[in-house]
């Protein structure tokens, strides 16, 4: 779980903690920060087709975003198709076989907007993409472009990421 030879002063990215950690320190981040706007009718949405109810966790569309956010670190340049799909499931079709069932595209776009307008995300053309070397694109619709870590993001991501290590650090 933990790499040998590790401490704390070492450079730590995303990539270097659990998943499951990280989302949850995240989303705890995002909920003391009051950084992203949740839906009025969260308690009432449900994920997916293939879902029945509405998530039970009260927080989930905070643990959705930090999942999200991971997920952008990790394969930039997703869109909410995409998305949907790698966060969808098995729907149950009764007696027939059961098929794969995208998520509700809605729910990703809300996150993902929220993300983008807290800073942590941002458009693949947007000024702050030093990748960009072609002076049209930053000109072009932003709608057009796919979402990416902006690099405050990716500061405040790799930092909370050396908290979680810390604490795993400290718990062994």
């Amino acid at each position: 779980l933990i790499m040998l030879g590790r401490n704390n002063e070492d450079f730590v990215s995303v990539k270097d903690v659990p998943a499951w950690d990280f989302i949850v320190a995240f989303a705890d981040h995002l909920k003391k920060q009051n950084s992203i706007a949740v839906p009025e009718n969260s308690d009432l949405i449900k994920t997916g087709k293939h879902k029945e109810l509405s998530p039970y966790h009260e927080d989930w569309f905070y643990i959705r975003a930090a999942s999200l956010a991971r997920k952008v670190y990790l394969r930039p340049r997703l869109g909410v198709g995409r998305l949907t799909h790698i966060y969808g499931g098995k729907q149950n079709n009764g007696y027939r076989r059961s098929h794969h069932a995208k998520v509700a595209g809605g729910n990703m776009r809300r996150a993902l907007q929220a993300l983008e307008a807290a800073g942590i995300l941002m458009r693949q053309n947007d000024k702050r993409n030093k990748s960009i070397h072609n002076p049209h694109i930053a000109s072009e619709e932003p709608k057009l472009f796919r979402r990416m870590v902006s690099p405050e993001g990716q500061r405040t991501l790799n930092e909370i990421a050396k908290g979680v290590l810390a604490n795993l650090i400290a718990k062994r």
